[in-house]
């Protein structure tokens, strides 16, 4: 989801041309160029990073987790690529859509993208968080029940649910509509309204508030059983390391999304259910450039925090700590070297305080 634009409508301006129009095109004409490259460039390496390790992975819950990961990375790319094109694309036609779009098909391609791009990366979180949260807590119902065809079609559906979001607008005969700054393409938010032009945008704000509120949910009760196993058991686990690894990127990809994309949906209900007309175009303008970066700090997640990055952070907690933490950090590292080494998962219902599994669930689980 790429908009960066300004408020004015362009260099050209038939009032009351100045210099100072002029750089402020020029200004965000370059800001999204920067944030459409630096977001290919992360996703591209962040996409790199996931694939080489889904295809080297030997443990099936982990198997689940990269190919969510991986799409969301995906869809965050084909974000940059095609909201930073359109954006590029209506600055050099000098944000006059009337002459380049007098049918509004490019209007309605442009808002059904922002809004399907917005809404999966929420969605594919909320799916993320959910499969771990299973994973841990219920790990034989998620070897028996839940096969990598069953994860994929769920991908499919969650795709599937921010698409039919994304152009019911359209086939309500709800088109979208050019906001102010004339640089994007969103719902109906100014002039008059009817139930449905205040019901769609709801619709697209509590999606992604609930998508939210299920990813704080589940990587909370997660989080805190992995917690609770660690510090019950008395037995070195060798298989919890990628558990921490796939938690903290959870916990990092959740806290990016709800400081990015909080405000915009917020915003968006305000406006919605405002009753009289004030003007929506600068604070909807600013929170959607903040829900831009979402795109951009989500593959920094899977770049920066990996196990052995993760593993070097251990150490260096290690030795501003002293030697209070060095039981539990040696824990941490020798897991993650034996579970690296073997690449089994025997031992993960032990580490949750579970009773010992006979062979055929442990096949099952690893």
């Amino acid at each position: 989801m790429s908009a960066n634009g300004s408020s004015e409508t362009g260099c050209r301006s038939e009032v009351r041309p100045s210099n100072n129009t002029c750089s402020q095109k020029d200004l965000s004409i370059t800001a999204s160029v920067i944030s459409m490259t630096v977001g290919i460039f992360s996703n591209s390496i962040a996409l790199f990073i996931l694939v080489k390790s889904y295809n080297s992975i030997r443990i099936k819950s982990k198997a689940s987790f990269l190919l969510f990961a991986s799409s969301l990375v995906v869809t965050d790319l084909l974000g940059h690529l095609i909201n930073g094109s359109l954006v590029l694309f209506v600055y050099s036609s000098h944000k006059k859509w009337e002459k380049f779009d007098p049918h509004r098909i490019m209007c309605n391609v442009f808002g059904a993208c922002m809004v399907f791009f917005g809404l999966s990366p929420l969605l594919l979180g909320s799916v993320m968080a959910v499969e771990r949260c299973i994973g841990i807590t219920r790990p034989i119902f998620h070897s028996t029940a839940l096969a990598s065809h069953h994860m994929k079609r769920l991908l499919g559906l969650t795709w599937l649910l921010a698409a039919m979001v994304a152009v019911l607008p359209v086939l309500l005969w709800r088109p979208y509509r050019v906001q102010s700054s004339r640089s994007w393409c969103f719902f109906h938010m100014e002039g008059p309204r009817d139930w449905l032009d205040v019901l769609l945008p709801l619709l697209f704000s509590m999606l992604g508030l609930l998508a939210l509120l299920l990813s704080i949910v589940c990587n909370t009760l997660t989080s805190c059983v992995l917690l609770q196993a660690r510090l019950r058991r008395k037995h070195h686990c060798r298989s919890t390391s990628y558990h921490i690894e796939m938690i903290c990127q959870l916990l990092a990809i959740m806290l990016v999304s709800c400081v990015c994309w909080g405000p915009l949906l917020i915003r968006v209900i305000v406006l919605s259910t405002r009753t009289k007309g004030e003007p929506a175009s600068f604070s909807l303008l600013m929170v959607v450039r903040m829900a831009t970066w979402n795109q951009i700090l989500d593959p920094w997640v899977y770049i920066l925090l990996r196990k052995a990055v993760l593993r070097k952070i251990f150490m260096l907690f290690h030795s501003f700590c002293g030697p209070t933490s060095h039981s539990w950090q040696s824990s941490t590292l020798r897991s993650s070297v034996e579970t690296s080494s073997s690449g089994a998962g025997m031992s993960d219902c032990h580490c949750l305080g579970r009773l010992p599994l006979p062979d055929t669930a442990i096949k099952y689980i690893t």
